[in-house]
């Protein structure tokens, strides 16, 4: 007869998850990286420049009384004088965040010709692709821009 094998127990080892690879684009990645970021800036950036200009001649560049249509020389109500503002207030908000969305997207396509983007301005180190691939002209990594909104939020 054979001689039987000892069974052996099954150890279950813990399950540990794996950490999500995050490729980090800097400046000793390849040129192709930093081609397919530039084209992806400059496609947001032609758009956010053609919503900057509706806006601002939309909106921004006529009279109030042009805006609300009143082509007699008389004041027209309180109530609708009280909403044109409203209006003109919510274009010049919406135009100042363009604004500084597009002066993000000039500040990152400076970075890539000179070389330093993908590096976070505060703790200079790589930021993710993923992240760059969400928001490219983002100048800080994730912690460093968690770190930026609170101290911006009041408590």
């Amino acid at each position: 007869m054979p001689k039987k094998k000892p069974e052996k127990k099954s150890e279950k080892k813990p399950f540990k998850a794996a950490k999500p690879e995050t490729k980090a684009v800097t400046p000793s990645s390849e040129s192709k990286d930093f081609g397919k970021y530039q084209k992806l800036l400059e496609t947001f950036r032609e758009q956010i420049a053609g919503d900057l200009q509706h806006i601002e001649g939309d909106a921004l560049n006529r009279s109030q009384r042009d805006a609300a249509g009143d082509l007699s020389g008389y004041s027209y109500h309180m109530a609708d004088m009280a909403t044109d503002n409203f209006d003109r207030e919510f274009n010049l908000g919406l135009a100042s965040n363009e604004q500084k969305s597009l002066n993000l997207i000039d500040a990152a396509l400076r970075k890539i010709k000179d070389g330093s983007y993908g590096v976070c301005d505060l703790c200079k180190k790589p930021i993710p692709s993923k992240r760059l691939m969400a928001v490219p002209h983002a100048p800080f990594c994730i912690s460093c821009q968690e770190l930026e909104e609170k101290q911006k939020r009041p408590e």
